[in-house]
C-alpha cells in the first residue's frame, strides 16, 4: 500500500509533498479534513506505529484548548481524540508497504527520502 494522510491546506504537508516529489510516485492521497480517518485505518496505522500516542499531535490548537496537557491520557483516549478531531493526527502520515513515516520531524523526513529513492 502507498498512501498519504495529509491536510490539503497545511503548508508543512505541501512542502513535504513538493520536496519529496511523492505526488509523482503513485501514492493515493487522503485529505483528512474532507475524508475522515476510519477506525480501521487508524487501527492499521497504530499496528505499524506501535501506539496511538505515536500518531497523536500535541501541536494541535485543541490540545491546549481542551486542557489535555494537564491530563493523563491512555491509548484509548488518543485513539478517540484522533477519530473525533482530524487535527490530532500528526501529519503527514506516509504508508509505504510495511513502513510508516509520521510527522514532519527532520529525522523522519530523512528516512522517508531514503525510502523513496
Amino acid at each position: 500500500m502507498k498512501k498519504i494522510y495529509h491536510l490539503g491546506n497545511c503548508t508543512t504537508c505541501q512542502a513535504i509533498i513538493s520536496d519529496t516529489k511523492i505526488d509523482k510516485k503513485g501514492y493515493s492521497f487522503q485529505d483528512i479534513k474532507f475524508e475522515k480517518i476510519t477506525p480501521a485505518q487508524l487501527d492499521e496505522m497504530k499496528k505499524m506505529a506501535g501506539s496511538y500516542e505515536a500518531l497523536f499531535s500535541r501541536r494541535a490548537i485543541k490540545y491546549r484548548e481542551l486542557g489535555l496537557k494537564d491530563k493523563k491520557l491512555q491509548e484509548h483516549d488518543y485513539r478517540q481524540l484522533i477519530l473525533d478531531e482530524y487535527t490530532f493526527l500528526k501529519r503527514p502520515v506516509v504508508i509505504m508497504n510495511k513502513n510508516i513515516f509520521i510527522g514532519s520531524e527532520k529525522k523522519n523526513l530523512e528516512e522517508l527520502k531514503k525510502a523513496l529513492k
